[in-house]
């Protein structure tokens, strides 16, 4: 038998299966017992609705069928709504509180690094995208940074540079080759 064809006969007990009420998995397993075939329940499926039989219409639940304006309304009576249910905590409607975000008031000179001298901030500005040009700010720098005050300050965070510090792990060298 050719892959995908249903002889008559298969197709008139499917037909007398379907109006029994049999489900598509239970036909597909009688006509194979019946018949030796190796249908499945998805063959089954596709030849019935080729055959013009659909589905039973399922019944809707009246709780979640809406009424459009000027039908009666559902047979069932509505369910009472939990309070509560399916809501977020009441902290999640609040309006978050506005992000502070870090910034400096440097117009920045925006030099490449062939461009830097020595003593220029090396703050970077740019290379967020693929191939784009990354530059530097490129004012005089602070002593004891690579940045310029601003820059400098934006960098470290908050907190006093003794309790930074008391934070950091300090690595000495013991042996050099």
């Amino acid at each position: 038998m050719e892959p995908g064809h249903w002889s008559s006969e298969h197709s008139d007990a499917l037909r007398d299966y379907f109006f029994k009420g049999l489900s598509y998995a239970e036909i597909g397993r009688q006509i194979n017992a019946r018949f030796g075939t190796a249908y499945t329940r998805n063959a089954v499926v596709g030849r019935a609705r080729r055959l013009g039989l659909g589905a039973p219409e399922r019944m809707a639940s009246p709780s979640i069928v809406p009424s459009l304006p000027g039908e009666s309304g559902p047979l069932a009576s509505p369910r009472v709504a939990i309070p509560g249910l399916n809501l977020p905590p009441p902290s999640a409607l609040k309006p978050a509180n506005p992000v502070k975000l870090r910034c400096v008031g440097v117009q920045p000179r925006l030099i490449g690094l062939r461009e830097l001298e020595r003593g220029d901030c090396r703050y970077p500005y740019g290379g967020d995208k693929e191939n784009e040009a990354i530059h530097f700010c490129g004012h005089p720098r602070m002593h004891g940074s690579s940045y310029c005050a601003p820059h400098a300050r934006l960098t470290r965070g908050r907190g006093s540079a003794s309790g930074r510090a008391a934070g950091a792990v300090v690595l000495r060298l013991v042996f050099a080759a």
